[in-house]
C-alpha cells in the first residue's frame, strides 16, 4: 500500500540520517522527548531550514490524484514528519498550483491534484490541516502560491465550469502550451491578490511564498500576446519590458500591503530563479552566463525587491553545483549576500536536492557531499541565514544520502527561524 510504503520510507530516512547522531549524543530533534519525557526546547543558532512540498502535477504530494481523504492526510503527515526528523523548521506547501485551491476558496475551484477533477471537493481541508499539524510539530507553514499560472495545457474547456478563466477569457493568454493570467490587466492583478489573501485571512500561515513564475519563461519562436493590454495601460513607459516589470512590481508591493493589513505577523517571501542579470548585461549583475535573467526574461526585478525591502525574505534558487561554468554556486552565493547586505530582507538559499544522485546531472551531483559543501560555503556569508531544499519527495527518498550528509554535518541541533 502507498501509505505503508511512505511510512517505511520515512522510517528508513530517519534511521539512516539521524539515529547515529542521537545515539552519539547529538541534540534531539525539535519537540522530541528528553529522558525525562519533556520536550527538548534547546535551540542552535537561528536559521531557515526549509523544504518545498510541490503539489503541481502531484509532484510531491498527494502521490497521485483521487486518493481518499485519509490517504492524502496520511501522506501529508509523512512529509511533515520527515521534515521534523531532519531537524528542519519550515515546510513550504504549494496551495494554489494552477489558479485553483487546496482550501475551500470562494474564488477558485478545488485543485484537481486532490480528486483528479478540478472543483471536486476532497472532503477535508488540506491547508487548514497542514497549518495545524505543522505547528504541532514545531514547524512553520509557508503557503506557496503561483499568481498567474492557470493550466499546464491550453484548453479552457478542461477547466472547471466555475473557473474564473472560463468566465473571463479576456484575462487569459495561451503561451508555450500553457494558459496564464495576463499580468498587465489591473483587474487580473486585483483578482489574484483577492484569491490568495483569502487563505491569509482564514489561516494563521507563517508566510506567503511565491516562486519564480511571474511572466512565463521564454519559449523560442513564441510571443506572449499582451499587445491589447499594453496599448491600454502601457502609455507611460518607454518599452514594453519596463511596463511588464512595473506590473510585477505592483503585484509585489500590493500583496505585501495586503498581507500586513490582514495578518501583520505573516511574512512575505519569494524564491526566484537564481540569476537577476549577468554581469555582461549589467555591471551590477552576477559573474554568470545564464541563459535566463529574471529582470529581462521574467520581468521580475528581484534585486530591487530586496534592496527596497518590499519582501521579508528572498530565497534564490541556486540550483547549480560549485564550479558550474555558466552559473557557479560559489560565485552566485556572495553576489546575493552583497545584495542583501544592509537591507531588511532575509536571505535564504534554495538548494537542488532533487539533482543529488540523478544520473542525468553532472558528476558533481553524484557526490553525496556536494550539498553539504554548499552549506559550508554559506557560513562564510553572514547574510545567508539558511537554506530550503527542493523538494519533499527527495527528502524522503534521499537517493545517495545527500540530505543525511547535510543533517550530519550541519543540523546536529534544532534551530529556530531568524528574527
Amino acid at each position: 500500500m502507498l501509505h505503508r510504503k511512505s511510512r517505511l520510507s520515512r522510517r528508513a530516512f530517519a534511521v539512516t540520517a539521524l539515529s547515529a547522531l542521537v545515539a552519539g549524543g547529538g541534540a534531539l530533534a525539535a519537540g522530541a522527548a528528553t529522558a525525562g519525557g519533556r520536550p527538548d526546547r534547546r535551540r542552535a543558532a537561528r536559521e531557515m531550514r526549509g523544504v518545498w512540498v510541490a503539489t503541481v502535477a502531484n509532484r510531491d504530494w498527494p502521490s497521485k490524484p483521487g486518493l481518499s481523504a485519509d490517504r492524502q492526510r496520511a501522506e501529508l503527515m509523512d512529509h511533515l514528519d520527515n521534515a521534523a526528523a531532519a531537524r528542519l523548521n519550515t515546510v513550504i506547501l504549494q496551495v494554489r498550483p494552477t489558479a485553483d485551491a487546496l482550501w475551500p476558496s470562494p474564488h477558485e475551484p478545488w485543485s484537481q491534484v486532490l480528486t483528479g477533477t478540478q472543483g471536486g471537493d476532497p472532503g477535508w481541508d488540506p491547508l487548514g490541516t497542514a497549518v495545524e499539524e505543522a505547528h504541532a510539530r514545531g514547524l512553520q507553514l509557508h503557503a506557496w502560491f503561483n499568481p498567474y499560472r492557470v493550466a499546464n495545457h491550453t484548453d479552457r474547456t478542461r477547466l472547471a465550469e466555475s473557473h474564473p478563466a472560463r468566465r473571463h477569457p479576456d484575462w487569459v493568454v495561451a503561451y508555450g502550451g500553457k494558459l496564464y493570467y495576463n499580468p498587465g490587466l489591473p483587474e487580473v492583478r486585483a483578482f489574484v491578490q483577492r484569491a490568495m489573501l483569502d487563505a491569509v485571512e482564514r489561516y494563521p500561515v507563517d508566510a506567503v511564498h511565491f516562486d519564480d513564475y511571474f511572466y512565463p519563461y521564454p519559449v523560442a519562436g513564441q510571443t506572449f500576446d499582451d499587445t491589447d493590454a499594453y496599448d491600454r495601460y502601457g502609455g507611460g513607459f518607454s518599452t514594453r519590458a519596463d511596463w511588464r516589470r512595473d506590473n510585477i512590481d505592483r503585484l509585489i508591493q500590493e500583496m505585501a500591503a495586503g498581507i500586513r493589513k490582514l495578518r501583520p505577523t505573516t511574512q512575505f517571501g519569494i524564491s526566484p530563479f537564481g540569476v537577476w542579470r549577468n554581469a555582461a548585461t549589467d555591471p551590477l549583475g552576477s559573474d554568470s552566463r545564464a541563459g535566463v535573467q529574471t529582470y529581462d526574461d521574467l520581468y521580475a526585478d528581484t534585486r530591487t525587491w530586496v534592496r527596497e525591502g518590499w519582501i521579508d525574505y528572498i530565497c534564490p534558487q541556486l540550483y547549480w553545483n560549485i564550479g558550474f561554468a555558466a552559473a557557479d554556486y560559489a560565485k552566485l552565493l556572495p553576489w546575493w549576500a552583497e545584495v542583501a547586505r544592509g537591507s531588511r530582507t532575509q536571505l535564504y538559499i534554495g538548494e537542488a536536492l532533487y539533482k543529488a544522485g540523478d544520473p542525468a546531472q553532472p558528476a558533481a551531483w553524484q557526490d553525496a557531499g556536494e550539498l553539504s559543501r554548499h552549506l559550508t560555503l554559506a557560513k562564510n556569508h553572514a547574510q545567508a541565514r539558511g537554506h530550503v531544499f527542493f523538494a519533499a519527495k527527495e527528502v524522503a527518498a534521499d537517493r545517495i544520502g545527500a540530505m543525511a550528509q547535510v543533517v550530519a554535518d550541519h543540523y546536529q541541533k534544532p534551530a529556530a527561524l531568524p528574527r
